[in-house]
């Protein structure tokens, strides 16, 4: 700033009331000053600031790189944080940390507020004591710590409504790849069973065992392959899962959804992909994303002291990936 009034030949607390969008300046020196900086390249040390203000007014996010589902709600977390006056810090969990670290550096960056996206089921067994240091906001699943908050979809329903379009297509045959221990994955595999008894097919469930992963997906398919006689219908534990099933039974020469309809969960852009067309349940990544800041501010500026616990409702999108067995 030092620099900008003396190119302007003003003081430097007058550039300070312009870059600050204080009233003082007029309007012809509000111009020349911003021009100045400008030409000088000037940009305002935002860690700076921080630091002279008594609130950071920064969420801080714990996401991981591996799904598209957690890249998609980091996406939706911008807008959804400026709309209540808040910036984002974003801290990616990676195997060359644990997930208490990630969350101690975003603590230790002045984060007044955290939201935690997909949290592992192995989550930091203190989770309630660091919630009482600032508010915490679960995105995808609720580990049950005390004082948090948590905003996530109703898994079971929406795997629940896959099956339903499934048995309504004609399916009877149809096999579920979980997701493991990750956050949903629980659920997703409770609503498929539930589905499956509710339309007569007990004797027909059938869990394999995977994770979020188009490897997962690849595994499943392959032991499937491995087998006299295919289902006609998989449900897989997410999209990433569902692309590696679909692509290992295509290069197997099996044709989908001529022989084996196959159904995703999240609704990605994985799943709108033009040569997919993956029939997928969808999250509400924006809605989901508005809420859990929502939660954070409530806390924050409005002194909420309670837990709040958001379940969203699922919708099944159908694309060219389902159809009725031959």
């Amino acid at each position: 700033m030092a620099d900008v009034a003396a190119h302007v030949g003003v003081s430097r607390q007058l550039v300070s009331l312009v870059l600050g969008d204080r009233p003082g300046p007029s309007a012809r020196t509000r111009e020349r000053v911003l021009r100045a900086a400008e030409e000088l390249g000037y940009r305002a040390d935002t860690a700076a600031r921080m630091l002279r203000r008594a609130r950071s007014r920064q969420v801080g996010v714990l996401f991981g790189m591996g799904y598209p589902m957690d890249a998609h709600l980091v996406e939706e977390l911008y807008p959804a944080a400026a709309e209540q006056g808040y910036g984002l810090v974003l801290s990616a969990m990676a195997s060359t940390r644990s997930e208490r670290e990630a969350i101690d550096e975003l603590v230790g960056l002045r984060c007044e507020a955290l939201v935690l996206i997909g949290l592992s089921a192995e989550a930091p067994a203190d989770l309630a004591r660091v919630a009482e240091r600032v508010p915490v906001v679960e995105i995808g699943q609720r580990t049950g710590a005390g004082g948090t908050d948590s905003v996530r979809t109703a898994d079971a329903e929406g795997v629940r409504r896959a099956v339903t379009h499934l048995v309504g297509l004609g399916h009877r045959a149809i096999v579920h790849v979980d997701g493991g221990a990750l956050p949903g994955a629980a659920d997703r595999a409770r609503g498929y069973a539930e589905a499956m008894r509710e339309h007569g097919l007990d004797g027909c469930v059938e869990v394999l065992p995977g994770d979020y992963s188009e490897e997962a997906g690849a595994s499943a398919a392959r032991r499937l392959l491995a087998r006299d006689a295919l289902p006609t219908a998989v449900v897989a534990a997410n999209d990433l899962c569902a692309f590696g099933l679909l692509a290992t039974l295509v290069r197997a020469g099996v044709s989908v959804p001529g022989n084996v309809s196959v159904v995703g969960y999240d609704d990605s852009r994985t799943a709108r992909l033009s040569f997919l067309q993956l029939t997928s349940v969808r999250q509400d990544a924006a809605r989901m994303a508005r809420l859990a800041v929502r939660c954070a501010a409530e806390r924050l500026d409005e002194g909420r002291a309670e837990s709040r616990h958001l379940l969203l409702e699922p919708a099944l999108t159908v694309r060219g990936s389902t159809a009725p067995p031959r």
